[in-house]
């Protein structure tokens, strides 16, 4: 189920998954024996049991043995299970919570198993119905519920971790029902709804390790609580390809509401442009309207005073004047009117010559670039004709050109020049069914042709 293209966010998730497991196995180290009170014996049982304690193994469970000899006891801690055989007795002399008792090293047996409740974490790497990769991490946390049963069907007795075999049966079957559920499911299904897949385990579970109703049935194990921590795509192309539909989406809002707030910008934009525009237009023309009417006022003004001055000796004088100055203003505004208009036409028509000695130039241009583009290609397509033919010329095979060589003798032998002499050369020993003995013979030919050439000349 390894893929060639690893997830990072799956990497990341296993190894969070096994630095937490390994800070579940850290264990304390084993609290040595609290010396007795007492004179020199003391001490030298204490001395005793404290090298005794120290050549122990280290065990999971703090258990402390105390006196020496037949006079020994086992202490039990109060979160432990413990087990007290005889040699002799069918049943346990003692068998519960945090019991402790006396003990006979020649005829007793004791089996102290944890209490506490067990953490199995589950990293199944699993195959669903589309046949994609995916990784399901699960956690099981289960206690010993009937210490009575559970001794006598599961294996306890590695000291220094009595729960290693019974979290590694428990892991595996755990492990089996999710691939055995996830195999029914769609990634969609095992990314979105993990309850199914925690329904299933949980049942399985409690049908192993409690029993079908039936406390005889069960391991005497009670399951606590079954969660599915995590389901990860094997694949990155996968895992990206099911994300990019809502990074879509999301990219899409953001995008449109990028639009939107950038239409209401504009928007406000152009209408306080507008509004400035306006404003200005009406300064202008406020002003304009200001300066006519003090223009208008000092005219009037002027006017007034000339006329009043000239009005009776001058006031014919003075009308056909102002006549004659306005025919006169409206002829220079009438031929500036006319110059005006014939500099836009010359203007037009010289922006229009270059326009078209533009356009002239520019197909003049393109139908030289095109002719020296084909005349490229031709020339590129005859090289590429040479170079093919060469490349067929050079990779010719031996037997090919002997071919050849025997299919062009007779035009040889015909521009050969005619003999004075015949000449009979023997060509034996060569194989004439094979060809390179047919090479042979016909190469001795050709030898014997030019040596008899040679002595003519």
């Amino acid at each position: 189920m390894a893929s060639a293209e690893r997830n990072s966010y799956l990497d990341q998730v296993v190894a969070q998954s096994a630095q937490l497991e390994q800070d579940l196995r850290v264990k304390k180290a084993p609290m040595a024996p609290a010396p007795a009170a007492g004179g020199g014996d003391t001490s030298n049982r204490a001395r005793r049991s404290a090298t005794e304690a120290a050549t122990t193994p280290p065990t999971a469970v703090d258990v402390r043995v105390t006196g020496f000899g037949p006079w020994k006891t086992v202490l039990v801690p109060p979160n432990a299970f413990v087990v007290h055989t005889r040699r002799g007795r069918e049943k346990p002399l003692h068998l519960g919570l945090g019991t402790s008792f006396r003990y006979r090293s020649a005829t007793d047996s004791y089996l102290v198993v944890p209490g506490t409740m067990q953490t199995i974490l589950l990293n199944a790497f699993c195959i669903c119905r589309e046949l994609q990769g995916v990784l399901v991490q699960a956690y099981v946390q289960w206690i010993v519920q009937d210490i009575a049963t559970a001794y006598r069907k599961l294996d306890f007795g590695d000291a220094s971790d009595p729960m290693r075999l019974v979290n590694l049966q428990l892991k595996e079957q755990a492990e089996a029902a999710i691939k055995d559920k996830v195999a029914t499911m769609s990634v969609h299904e095992v990314l979105s709804d993990k309850q199914p897949i925690i329904e299933e385990l949980t049942a399985r579970l409690r049908g192993v390790a409690e029993g079908a109703g039936d406390s005889d049935t069960g391991l005497g194990l009670r399951i606590v609580t079954v969660q599915i921590k995590e389901a990860v795509v094997t694949s990155a192309r996968l895992w990206e390809n099911l994300q990019k539909p809502f990074r879509s989406e999301q990219g899409q809002l953001a995008r449109l509401a990028e639009l939107g707030a950038q239409e209401i910008i504009t928007g406000r934009e152009l209408a306080s442009q507008r509004l400035d525009q306006l404003q200005r237009l009406e300064n202008d023309r406020e002003l304009a309207d200001l300066k006519a009417r003090n223009a208008a006022g000092a005219f009037d003004r002027d006017a007034a005073e000339r006329l009043r001055r000239g009005e009776r000796e001058q006031a014919d004088a003075r009308a056909l004047a102002s006549q004659a100055s306005e025919t006169t203003l409206h002829e220079l505004q009438l031929e500036q009117q006319r110059h005006a208009q014939e500099t836009e036409m010359r203007r037009l028509r010289l922006e229009l010559e270059q326009t078209l000695q533009r356009l002239t130039l520019d197909h003049e241009l393109a139908v030289a670039r095109d002719r020296a583009e084909q005349l490229h290609a031709a020339a590129l397509l005859e090289l590429e004709r040479d170079r093919v033919g060469q490349d067929i010329a050079n990779g010719r095979s031996p037997e090919a050109v002997q071919a050849e060589l025997i299919a062009r003798l007779p035009e040889i032998v015909a521009k050969l020049p005619k003999p004075d002499e015949v000449r009979t050369v023997n060509l034996s020993g060569a194989d004439g069914g094979s060809l390179s003995g047919i090479v042979a013979e016909l190469a001795a030919a050709v030898t014997a042709i030019r040596s008899a050439v040679t002595s003519r000349e």
